[in-house]
């Protein structure tokens, strides 16, 4: 069933919680249709709209004009093919909203402020005094405060809202309560809340490589490794759910280090080193661990592929997935090149699929 643990049923078609960007109505199923076309495919005419949806060239035309009013999407310049008048491309325009994403993760807590392509615009980050899932640090008003206050006074009313990306173990509490209540009513926003690996997940069907993958198994590697398997992109929680030990706090324990920087990590595999060994032999595990889930998710679904995402250098993703070595029939292997706080990028993706998309 799809993960509801905090946000509405579907986390990539969250339901409409509010009207819009400064909307006082709901926004229409054919306008989100045409904003998440819009997402998926880049410069698409009018045309290839209404060819690709079903929708009628006036209605088409009705939805292009509000959107472009609302400063949402943007017109190209016209391009002339071999034969008919030319086309028009069509946008989303970067600038038409923005969002921020909070991550809560073991060991730090990371705040972006990302435009309605998903391209981070800025990004502030900072260490917990100690370690855990479940910690509210008190710079995280302050880091809000300062990404929002780099936007001009006409772009912050753009900002359609705050995701929050909470590990499983952040059960609903009044710490949880009181921090949506807080952040809400500091910052006048609605706080969009779910999972972290989901809505990791979320922005990489939303901003990433599986923007038009349908059916796939999705892995993070993180401090331990994750999965969700993702139908009709839909982020399902099944028994291919579930958390894995085998991620960077058992790296760690190869290297007899209790916290590598991303600087460590990239060290790690720029240079033949003491710790090679253990580095090719934590990959290899990585690769096991992840072929013998795809394995078992087999036995009664088939993806098309399988997608890797994770915060350590795409070098080791990279070296993850050239040693799963799967059979040509098998599915095709992704690597995600959303490394910068993907979670927090994820969580960002929230406040858009509540409010614009499908």
């Amino acid at each position: 069933m799809p993960d509801m643990r905090f946000s509405p049923p579907n986390p990539l078609r969250i339901a409409d919680r509010t009207s819009g960007l400064n909307a006082v109505r709901v926004r229409s199923h054919n306008e989100r249709l045409v904003l998440s076309m819009l997402l998926r495919n880049g410069n698409i005419s009018r045309l290839k709209i209404g060819e690709s949806s079903g929708l009628s060239a006036q209605t088409v035309s009705v939805i292009v004009r509000s959107l472009e009013k609302e400063g949402l999407i943007v017109s190209g310049s016209a391009q002339k093919g071999r034969v008919g008048p030319p086309t028009i491309p069509l946008s989303l325009n970067a600038e038409g909203a923005y969002s921020i994403g909070i991550s809560i993760g073991i060991r730090k807590t990371h705040v972006v402020l990302i435009n309605f392509l998903g391209e981070i615009t800025a990004h502030s980050q900072f260490s917990h005094e100690f370690p855990g899932n479940d910690i509210v640090h008190p710079d995280i008003f302050v880091a809000v405060e300062e990404l929002l206050s780099k936007l001009s006074v006409k772009k912050r009313e753009r900002v359609a809202g705050i995701g929050l990306a909470l590990a499983d173990t952040f059960r609903e509490s009044e710490a949880l309560n009181v921090l949506r209540e807080l952040l809400e009513k500091e910052f006048s926003l609605e706080v969009f809340i779910q999972t972290d690996i989901t809505s990791a997940a979320s922005g990489e069907s939303m901003f990433g490589k599986a923007k038009n993958l349908e059916n796939y198994l999705f892995f993070y590697i993180g401090a331990q490794i994750h999965s969700r398997l993702v139908l009709n992109h839909q982020i399902l929680r099944s028994a291919t759910s579930a958390t894995y030990d085998g991620g960077t706090l058992e790296l760690e324990k190869r290297l007899g280090s209790d916290n590598l920087s991303i600087n460590e990590l990239e060290q790690l595999t720029e240079q033949e080193s003491q710790h090679s060994k253990d580095l090719q032999e934590w990959t290899e595990q990585c690769s096991a661990l992840i072929r013998e889930k795809l394995r078992d998710a087999s036995q009664f679904v088939d993806v098309e592929a399988l997608l890797l995402s994770s915060y350590i250098p795409n070098t080791m993703l990279q070296n993850i997935s050239t040693a799963l070595v799967l059979p040509e029939t098998g599915p095709e292997v992704v690597v995600s090149e959303l490394t910068k706080a993907p979670k927090a990028v994820g969580a960002a993706s929230l406040p858009f699929a509540g409010r614009f998309m499908l």
